[in-house]
């Protein structure tokens, strides 16, 4: 389960509105098959994507075929199910239906979150599992959503184990996210040091890590900036390292109304720019404040639109400039590493 639980962690926040779930399959005889999480909205849930994956490493002819049947369907080149995300779900879906070949059949599977058991933009994954005739499937944390829940009644119903509860007050860490826009908002703050903790001059993490912040940005609703940093970084704040997809709107947060319009940021097409002082009542589901040292002061004295999460991207190399100085308790919830980078998310105490 903690396989699971780290997995959907590196998408965290991406899968939005949908939560972060990861999927372990194991065979029979207890081989991890596959790891696999969900990775953004209409994309594969995290259990066909696992059980997709478990198949192709199971029988060769089964990759082949599925590909081949892609291909042709969507008129793709794909060599390989890396792209999982690209997949379209509906077709993927039927075609492990239909050629599975009971190759899972008694096998195990450990997912994060009860599996759905509604037909939204994809199939429910509970008849999935039921069809393939898993043995056992270990749940982290039932869903409580009225219209998704009743995933682990489908799999009894199907002669299935169910287990219930493992590792669930980690799970249901990373569910907190989901859990909160589902409720209104979830709102976190993003800062990129140096080592020796300096977050100002110019670019700071490296590019890997940036294009991560880009597809952060690209699911937001609204982005928060300070306007000293508008009007001395001039930022475009946009994702054009992902290929320009959908920018996120910004609010600038200053006293003042002045600002140089030529700054790339106001330029960005389909995007509404606002300047406001004021940070209570944001309206909007999803929100990413990008700062540092004023903002951090902010968060601690919870005058932050309830930002409870920091996500920072912390450099390898030393930067000159001043440090940031701060007395912050936080709780470390999950690390990944950027090449000589490393992401950081943590919980403001």
């Amino acid at each position: 389960m903690s396989l699971a639980i780290s997995e959907a962690w590196k998408y965290q926040i991406l899968t939005y509105p949908n939560p972060a779930v990861g999927c372990v399959v194991l065979d029979k005889n207890g081989k991890i098959l596959s790891v696999a999480a969900h990775k953004k909205a209409g994309s594969l849930h995290a259990e066909p994507s696992a059980i997709l994956m478990a198949l192709c490493e199971l029988s060769p002819d089964f990759l082949r075929n599925f590909l081949n049947a892609y291909n042709l369907k969507f008129n793709t080149d794909f060599s390989d199910i890396d792209c999982v995300e690209l997949l379209e779900p509906n077709f993927t879906y039927d075609f492990i239906l239909k050629n599975h070949q009971n190759l899972l059949k008694d096998a195990k599977a450990y997912v994060t979150l009860e599996p759905c058991s509604h037909h939204g933009k994809t199939p429910p994954c509970a008849t999935l599992l039921s069809a393939l005739k898993f043995k056992e499937v270990v749940i982290a944390c039932s869903d409580e959503n009225k219209i998704a829940s009743g995933g682990a009644q489908i799999l009894k119903n199907a002669d299935i184990s169910v287990k219930m509860g493992v590792c669930k007050t980690e799970a249901n860490t990373l569910l907190e996210p989901f859990l909160s826009w589902q409720g209104g908002n979830f709102s976190f703050l993003k800062v990129a040091m140096s080592t020796n903790g300096v977050a100002t001059g110019g670019l700071i993490s490296n590019e890997l890590s940036r294009a991560h912040m880009h597809l952060l940005r690209s699911v937001c609703d609204l982005l928060v900036v300070g306007g000293n940093t508008v009007r001395i970084d001039r930022p475009t704040l946009d994702t054009r390292l992902m290929g320009n997809q959908k920018s996120p709107n910004v609010l600038i947060y200053s006293k003042s109304q002045k600002f140089d319009k030529t700054i790339p940021l106001f330029g960005v097409k389909n995007r509404s720019v606002k300047i406001s002082n004021e940070l209570s009542n944001l309206d909007a589901r999803l929100i990413m404040f990008e700062g540092a040292q004023s903002f951090l002061e902010l968060a601690k004295a919870r005058k932050l639109a309830d930002v409870k999460w920091l996500l920072i991207y912390q450099s390898s190399e030393f930067k000159e400039g001043k440090n940031i100085e701060l007395s912050l308790k936080t709780d470390p919830l999950f690390s990944l590493k950027f090449g000589g980078n490393t992401l950081w998310w943590a919980r403001i105490r």
